[in-house]
């Protein structure tokens, strides 16, 4: 039995000129914001060379590894080396200890905690976040510092001073009090986006671990971080453009020394943002303003770098896990 062909104005229509409008739109909003974004960092990266253009015609490519910081009228002359150093030694040597950090407290809230534990512990430690960076900067001045120089300087001192790292006399401002900082602020973000990634792990890879014979820490080593180790390779890096960029609180508990950066984390130093921070309000010259957007420009390319590196290190990571070539 053949069945009727059904005449094609009687079809119901499921697609209008406002759902049409609507894609049209909607391609168009989201492109836009796209753009939107790529034209801001360009303009960001326009004005700061723009602005450290006469200071890189003066003082060229060697200003990144001369040590000099004079802003005497007359007598000036400027270099970057040792608040590259100060940045770079801060921010790693902070992610060094934030990172393990915020991969517990994730691997805790996410697979180890109580579900009654996990909603407060989480929301707590989310919250550090939300703490103004002059706040924190307070703290370190009124608390955290004193703290170190009374107890933990001495006690590092006295058992690892034969280390150059931990030489010297115990200060109230320092780059270690700004490298406990800097850990305190990016526990959070990093943090939080681990314990979201661990959570995302499906429950049937855990379950099947299990059932084969795996303990719960091999489980969590081979199936948990192995799954989503490149986001949090991720998380990381973001954690450290946040110690990178700092300026506030690293200015109110680093020293702000113009001297050369020594090996001794008792001593005190400088960044390259805590120097701009501090600085640029007072700048008396042209050019020591545009010395100071350099620094601006030498610390965007060293954030841009290790983004760069991050997005080749989750790149690899995610080829590893799909098994593409």
């Amino acid at each position: 039995m053949e069945t009727a062909a059904v005449p094609p104005n009687v079809l119901r229509r499921t697609r209008h000129v406002a759902d049409r409008v609507g894609d049209m739109a909607l391609y168009g909003l989201t492109g836009l914001a796209a753009l939107s974004a790529m034209l801001i960092i360009a303009a960001i990266i326009y004005k700061v060379a723009d602005g450290a253009w006469p200071a890189i015609h003066h003082f060229g490519i060697g200003f990144i590894w001369d040590g000099t910081w004079n802003p005497v009228i007359g007598r000036e002359a400027y270099g970057a080396r040792n608040f590259i150093l100060g940045t770079l030694v801060t921010s790693f040597c902070a992610m060094l200890i934030a990172a393990p950090l915020s991969i517990a407290i994730g691997l805790f809230l996410s697979e180890l905690a109580p579900n009654a534990i996990r909603g407060p512990i989480g929301s707590l430690v989310e919250m550090l976040a939300a703490v103004p960076s002059v706040v924190v900067g307070l703290w370190g001045i009124l608390v955290l510092g004193p703290y170190m120089r009374v107890h933990v300087e001495p006690f590092l001192g006295h058992h690892f001073g034969w280390i150059p790292i931990f030489s010297g006399d115990a200060q109230q401002s320092g780059v270690l009090v700004t490298i406990v900082v800097l850990t305190i602020m990016t526990i959070p973000i990093t943090s939080s986006i681990c314990r979201e990634l661990f959570s995302g792990v499906p429950k049937e890879l855990k379950e099947a671990a299990v059932g084969l014979g795996a303990t719960r820490w091999e489980m969590v080593r081979d199936v948990v971080v192995y799954d989503v180790r490149g986001g949090v390779v991720a998380g990381v890096i973001l954690g450290l453009g946040r110690a990178l960029g700092e300026a506030i609180a690293v200015t109110q508990v680093i020293g702000n020394s113009l001297g050369p950066f020594h090996l001794s984390l008792f001593d005190t130093g400088n960044t390259l943002a805590s120097q701009i921070a501090a600085s640029y309000q007072g700048a008396a010259t042209n050019l020591q303003v545009s010395a100071l957007v350099y620094l601006a420009l030498i610390l965007l390319v060293i954030t841009f770098t290790a983004n760069l590196i991050a997005q080749r290190i989750v790149h690899r990571f995610e080829l590893q896990r799909t098994g593409a070539s």
